[in-house]
């Protein structure tokens, strides 16, 4: 079996915890108040903020025994520079100044996700982010579509005014998960492979977490 498809296959169950959570099931049909989805957005910067920084740092500790799993990521950080300006957008276009974004103290659920994944990369083993992204763009490509559609719904927003970051991205990662498919599949290593199961279990429970704390 790829182990793509066993990525897939051993993480369902976080995966469906996420889907089936009672918070994200109403966010998803009914949308949010706009002041839950300013803390989402405002939770989302942060981790939107630190997703580089936490690939330079699986990247700057991985060997030539992963070179094109690092050089993947090369071209992905590229992809995914000034992505927080997106998020920032959204905000002030739904009535949160600059200055409360720079502010505002994300939740522990958050500083749990982002403290692991800078952990597991320094740590752990670097070809654990590959479990967060793919975590990540399971969300985006997934829900992002009929998630923003249900919040420009429920806010009255035109067009994609408010909702770019989440709206852009359930295209734009349905295309990534292409490549990191590619990218998973060339691990052949069993710690890199159980750093990526991990990885993708305890970003699925943060992310679920995050949905709740909001």
């Amino acid at each position: 079996m790829p182990f793509f498809a066993e990525l897939v296959a051993r993480t369902d169950e976080p995966r469906r915890a996420f889907e089936i959570n009672a918070a994200v099931l109403d966010a998803v049909s009914n949308g949010l108040p706009i002041e839950r989805y300013r803390r989402l957005l405002l939770e989302l910067y942060q981790i939107v903020w630190h997703f580089n920084p936490i690939c330079a740092t699986g990247a700057s500790r991985m060997t030539d025994e992963h070179q094109r799993v690092r050089h993947y990521l090369y071209d992905h950080l590229h992809e995914e520079a000034g992505h927080e300006e997106w998020v920032v957008n959204d905000l002030r276009a739904i009535g949160v100044a600059r200055e409360t974004i720079q502010s505002y103290k994300p939740s522990m659920w958050t500083l749990g996700l982002i403290g692991y994944n800078y952990w597991a990369a320094d740590r752990r083993h670097p070809c654990s982010i590959l479990g967060m992204m793919y975590c990540l763009e399971v969300i985006a490509s997934v829900y992002g579509g009929p998630f923003s559609t249900a919040i420009r719904d429920s806010l009255m927003l035109e067009g994609i005014c408010g909702i770019s970051f989440i709206s852009s991205h359930a295209t734009l990662d349905a295309n990534h998960m292409a490549t990191l498919r590619t990218a998973v599949d060339l691990l052949i290593d069993e710690g890199a492979k159980d750093s990526v199961l991990e990885s993708a279990e305890v970003n699925f429970h943060y992310i679920t977490k995050v949905f709740e704390s909001i």
